[in-house]
């Protein structure tokens, strides 16, 4: 199972948000890049980074900085996300050398484009499904739809995505506790990985997750607890290899 540091980007700074609210985030530094460098050096072996501008704009923000990070870590796999609802900035992406775009508004509001990306982009394309109450969220998680999440991550994996983010956004920032049970529920219906997100607080929230690594949890993100340190990363890598390999 691999343990994924996020980095989320606004305004050009490392920022973390509360339940997706754009007015409720702390800022933990000012570069990027040198917070990338930071979970490289403590054995991250994929990052997770997000344009919040982009992802409420639509349109990419920070993709620069993003452009820098790869830059700085080919060794390392990167997963984007924040505003790619077009195929150049597909394209743009993955030539700077980021290995998995994340689509997610695009992917609910108009389905149809993740089997053309999927084709057009094998190996490259993973979809961000974010729920509150149940309901899955698009527009950087301002507005709700009626789409199941079963039913809509079956339709993707049959359209080639390499896999599904799930956030749970009830939890995303607060530290309380991964939702296990829908990222196991989801998991069970579809063949393709789940990355869960959202609430990881604890080396106790790594263990529960690696007991249910072999109902297809694949990896897991976690932002504000290594942030705010009470997960250290290391150490939470080190259990993660020693109960459920990575």
């Amino acid at each position: 199972m691999l343990l994924i540091p996020a980095i989320d980007i606004k305004d050009g700074k490392c920022v973390r948000l509360r339940q997706g609210n754009m007015d409720a985030q702390t800022v933990y530094n000012d570069n990027p890049v040198e917070v990338a460098t930071r979970w490289v050096d403590a054995g991250a072996k994929r990052l997770h980074i997000i344009d919040l501008d982009g992802a409420a704009s639509g349109q990419p923000a920070n993709a620069n900085i993003i452009h820098a990070i790869a830059e700085a870590h080919p060794q390392v796999e990167i997963q984007a996300g924040g505003g790619i609802r077009d195929e150049d900035t597909i394209q743009t992406y993955l030539d700077a050398g980021v290995n998995y775009v994340i689509i997610g508004t695009r992917a609910v509001t108009t389905p149809h484009f993740v089997s053309d990306i999927c084709l057009e982009f094998p190996g490259h394309v993973i979809v961000g499904l974010d729920a509150k109450g149940g309901k899955l969220a698009t527009d950087g998680w301002s507005k709700l739809s009626h789409h199941d999440v079963i039913d809509i991550a079956r339709r993707f994996e049959q359209d080639g995505v390499s896999a599904i983010i799930f956030t749970d956004i009830d939890r995303d920032g607060m530290m309380s506790k991964v939702n296990i049970d829908a990222s196991v529920r989801l998991a069970r219906e579809i063949r393709i990985p789940v990355i869960a997100s959202g609430g990881i607080k604890d080396l106790g929230d790594i263990k529960a997750l690696c007991a249910v690594a072999g109902d297809g949890i694949a990896g897991a993100i976690t932002g504000r607890a290594i942030y705010e340190e009470t997960l250290d990363f290391s150490e939470a890598l080190a259990l993660v290899e020693k109960l459920c390999g990575d």
